[in-house]
């Protein structure tokens, strides 16, 4: 760890940023008082960059935009580069660029200059954001790596299983116990470790054209978390299936699996999907943390009116609600929590889903299996002789099962789906274009719900929008209304800080509710448009996905630009 220059201590406390107790209390043993009064809070990473810039006459760069150039990287060791943290970024003729986390070390700027015969010009950075810059550049990751697979071999709740059907076994009766210390087997387990700690929703393992490649979806974002030599992939690639007990000695068809891993106390599903692509094979395990999970509706975040729309149609009798939107929107997560609302010793609630993503007690869940002959169709027709109050369908894919789960929500079933259409209006012209009579839709809906997931603000570090262009936010979606009531918006610090990523952390559902009136229905009857459809459904009080982030967005949960990404215009 390099020393922390003194005129950082007092350059801090005079400008009032900190006290010199708080600094004298970070700084307790061995640790890095900047980084721990970044941790804690005390202290926000661009007032810090900001005061020792401004003080040092050194620009700030942000290394995620960056990429150093291999003559500058190859300049200096990389043992002196971890030592002294700093790392070359660029050189041309005898100037020699460099990112520091302490601009006032001329020590290291007068060592520089010995070693490499250049003049040296600093730009300002966190040693975090240093530490792994130097992790990608100079060993293709490996330290990431190291530091990864240590984690994971001290994590004594760690315990790795194997899912057959619905049984679980442990990991360590399988065939492969030979081989539980190899390296793929530990960076097998460092990926998963890393990707639990960080609350990943994905993992990413591809092959490059020199290194693989891990990343993780995070808030919604994809985040590259290391690069790995590519000799390990193979390795990797075929402990993972053994996980999920595929074939590992094909390698030229796509497979899917699943297995499960004890963490913490709870058990967590992973379904793995291998894909054949150039290079080598892709992998992409989704991680369904049950654990993580806020089941009850009045805890998700929904909008008054899209809570109450949502409770109205479940607590009917019969009838089907809908969720609608992209993969990775939270649909499951809204169905599962309307199934735990409405479920209880005296409800028969029955699922099939492809696959059973999160178990529920008391609950009995259909796994589809084509193979086996088990398909949505099929399995809900036999669902409906098993005497059923509730009935949630993963996901109506075709006519038959859209003609199945319509006419059991007529016949005195409460039905819970979900569609792949772009906002709620469309789910109509959806069912019609599967051949449902626009009548049977008409009479069978109760609601249709449109979600996205948005990125929350970090509270830590979102900055004040000063002065919004009036017009700008109209055109946006903003109303006369609104800016009577008055709003401060926020963005996103993108240098982000140390609990969070980019500025953003967590997400929230932005939900659009159609819950089905008279003139609606009448309105479905005669085939009118979705344009239509939705601009009445907006003149009954329907709240749009724009709008809805955008009330989110004058409360400063996200930022206008989170607005824009995830939503259209009305």
């Amino acid at each position: 760890m390099a020393k922390v220059s003194p005129k950082i201590k007092r350059l801090l406390v005079a400008e009032g940023l900190i006290t010199l107790e708080s600094w004298e209390a970070a700084a307790r043993g061995d640790q890095d008082p900047i980084k721990a009064l970044l941790g804690s809070g005390e202290l926000s990473e661009g007032s810090l960059l900001e005061v020792m810039g401004c003080s040092a006459g050194v620009p700030p760069v942000d290394l995620r935009r960056v990429k150093p150039d291999s003559t500058a990287v190859e300049s200096v060791s990389a043992e002196l580069c971890r030592q002294r943290s700093f790392l070359p970024i660029s050189k041309n003729g005898d100037v020699l660029t460099i990112a520091v986390s302490d601009p006032f070390d001329v020590l290291l700027f007068d060592d520089l200059k010995r070693l490499t015969h250049c003049h040296v010009r600093p730009l300002l950075a966190h040693s975090v954001m240093i530490a792994a810059a130097l992790d990608e550049v100079l060993d293709g990751g490996k330290g990431k790596v190291d530091q990864l697979v240590n984690e994971a071999a001290s994590e004594s709740e760690l315990e790795v299983k194997e899912e057959v059907d619905a049984e679980t076994q442990d990991i360590e009766k399988s065939s492969d116990k030979a081989g539980e210390d190899a390296p793929a087997v530990k960076l097998a387990n460092a990926i998963v470790l890393g990707a639990l700690k960080l609350k990943a929703s994905d993992i990413h393992i591809e092959p490059g054209e020199k290194n693989a490649r891990v990343r993780y979806r995070v808030d919604g974002r994809l985040r590259l978390i290391m690069t790995p030599p590519k000799s390990i992939l193979p390795a990797l690639t075929s402990r993972l299936k053994i996980l999920a007990s595929l074939d590992i000695a094909e390698r030229h068809k796509p497979q899917d699996g699943k297995f499960r891993i004890r963490f913490q106390g709870r058990n967590i599903d992973f379904r793995l999907s291998i894909l054949p692509v150039v290079g080598g094979e892709k992998s992409v395990i989704r991680i369904l943390d049950t654990g993580s999970m806020a089941m009850k509706l009045e805890t998700m975040g929904y909008e008054p009116k899209a809570f109450q729309d949502i409770k109205t149609a479940i607590d009917s009798p019969y009838g089907m609600l809908l969720v609608t939107g992209p993969t990775g929107s939270g649909k499951s997560t809204t169905l599962y929590s309307c199934v735990q609302a409405v479920a209880t010793p005296e409800v028969n609630v029955t699922t099939v889903e492809d696959p059973v993503e999160y178990r529920m007690d008391g609950i009995a869940q259909v796994p589809v299996n084509p193979k086996r002959g088990t398909t949505f169709a099929g399995a809900l027709r036999s669902i409906l002789r098993q005497d059923p109050d509730i009935v949630l369908v993963g996901e109506i894919r075709d006519r038959e099962t859209a003609d199945i789960a319509v006419k059991a929500a007529l016949t005195g079933h409460l039905v819970l789906s979900t569609l792949h259409t772009n906002d709620a209006a469309a789910t109509i012209t959806r069912l019609v274009d599967m051949g449902i009579d626009p009548f049977m839709v008409s009479s069978s809906l109760l609601c249709v719900v449109a979600q996205r997931l948005g990125r929350k603000l970090c509270e830590q570090c979102k900055i004040k929008v000063e002065n919004p262009v009036e017009g700008e936010l109209r055109a946006h979606g903003f109303i006369d209304e609104d800016f009577k009531r008055g709003f401060q918006l926020f963005e996103a610090n993108r240098e982000g800080c140390p609990r969070c990523t980019g500025g953003y952390k967590g997400r929230f559902p932005i939900v659009e509710t159609m819950p089905m009136t008279q003139d609606l229905r009448r309105m479905i009857v005669e085939s009118v448009s979705n344009d239509k459809l939705k601009a009445r459904a907006i003149e009954e009080g329907m709240l749009t996905l724009r709008r809805v982030a955008l009330l989110n967005a004058m409360r400063g949960v996200t930022s206008i630009q989170e607005v824009l990404r995830v939503t259209l215009e009305n």
